[in-house]
């Protein structure tokens, strides 16, 4: 029975972990400095299209996490990539598929994500 508890436990503390890790590669901003350099990079929504149409940054690609990896191609190694999603846990994932697969090395991603957007937004 001890050693179901710890297994639990060992779950529980990698799953805060992986929530809470900051990888190297990925530079999170605040929306002011997010602002400051989006429009010189590729802006990518990594939310699912349903979310998108409810509002999205002006300028962003949706390219949804799920459509990723068939859609990578899309995404330039040569520019700077910022991402978001609704919370910040979606472009996390993005950013590292990014870095791994497609060796992109200017990944920036949007601090707390879209639900702590107060900027422009559009919707469809």
């Amino acid at each position: 029975m001890e050693f179901l508890w710890i297994i639990l436990l060992g779950f529980v503390v990698y799953f805060v972990f992986k929530r809470f890790y900051k990888p190297k590669y990925l530079t999170s901003l605040s929306q002011e400095d997010f602002v400051k350099g989006y429009r010189k990079a590729q802006l990518i929504d990594v939310r699912e299209p349903r979310e998108y149409e409810g509002g999205h940054i002006l300028g962003a690609r949706n390219i949804p996490m799920s459509q990723l990896r068939q859609r990578m191609n899309e995404i330039r190694n040569d520019q700077p990539v910022y991402l978001y999603c609704q919370s910040g846990a979606r472009s996390k994932q993005a950013a590292q598929f990014l870095k791994k697969k497609r060796g992109v090395e200017d990944l920036y991603e949007l601090q707390g994500g879209f639900k702590k957007w107060t900027g422009k937004i559009k919707k469809k």
